[in-house]
């Protein structure tokens, strides 16, 4: 099995989520906006689904098969992923949270090239009044 989480360049992670009577290992998942999440689904023991709240994704999983959900978390805050198949009593109760974050680094890179035109701009027109 893959690990729980592995993050590829440009901002892609892929998540390994297992679904077990009654709770998903692991119940968080934390991305930044913009990234392109990919969450592969594994049942432990019955048939399990997972729907994501607020971006209307769903997918199943079969003992042995695995269920997979892949879009761009274009959306920030918090959304429950629960299970979309009665799989027991307590199935109500089978939820977990995706948390999508602003991305800092886009707005960084913004903050740091507005400061370095400034500095820029400070610089040719000191030179000019010199020259």
């Amino acid at each position: 099995l893959l690990p729980v989480k592995v993050c590829f360049a440009g901002g892609d992670k892929l998540f390994v989520i297992k679904a077990k009577k009654f709770v998903y290992t692991p119940n968080m998942i934390n991305v930044n906006k913009g990234d392109r999440v990919k969450i592969r689904l594994v049942s432990e023991d019955v048939t399990h689904g997972m729907y994501i709240d607020g971006y209307g994704l769903e997918t199943k999983t079969h003992p042995g098969q695995a269920g997979n959900i892949s879009f761009t978390a274009d959306k920030t805050g918090r959304f429950a992923f629960r299970c979309s198949v009665t799989c027991g009593e307590f199935h109500p109760y089978m939820i977990g949270y995706l948390y999508v974050g602003p991305n800092y680094r886009f707005w960084t890179f913004i903050f740091l090239t507005f400061i370095l035109g400034a500095g820029m701009l400070l610089i040719l027109r000191k030179r000019s009044k010199v020259g």
